[in-house]
């Protein structure tokens, strides 16, 4: 049971090292601001939230596994606040999402 566990922790390390290097590769290679914030919302959430679950399986029940869920929990809790603010600031700062050059016409706005 001890290496179906070990190897759990460690499938859960090597999903969190591929969600953050994609996160992070994701905010190198995106146009415009909200695109990186939402690349690196999800590097939040998901590499380091798969990486403390994974550093907890490998720890075993013991208040170091305890209190890297605590800190998964508040991740879970103030990444995507902290995003949401970073998007708002730029959008009250004047930072325009970035429109795609298509031949269509957006009807929205024009009433």
């Amino acid at each position: 049971m001890e290496q179906v566990i070990l190897a759990l922790a460690w499938v859960a390390v090597g999903f969190g090292l591929f969600f953050t290097v994609v996160g992070a590769i994701g905010v190198l290679r995106m146009p415009d601001v909200y695109s990186r914030l939402h690349a690196a919302g999800m590097t939040d959430t998901m590499g380091a939230g798969f990486l403390l679950i994974g550093l907890s399986l490998n720890e075993g029940f013991t208040l170091i596994s305890l209190r890297l869920i605590l800190i998964w929990i508040f991740l879970l809790f103030t990444s995507p606040v902290g995003t949401h603010a970073l998007a708002r600031a730029a959008l009250y700062g004047g930072v325009q999402p970035l429109q795609e050059e298509s031949g269509e016409v957006d009807h929205r706005d024009s009433n």
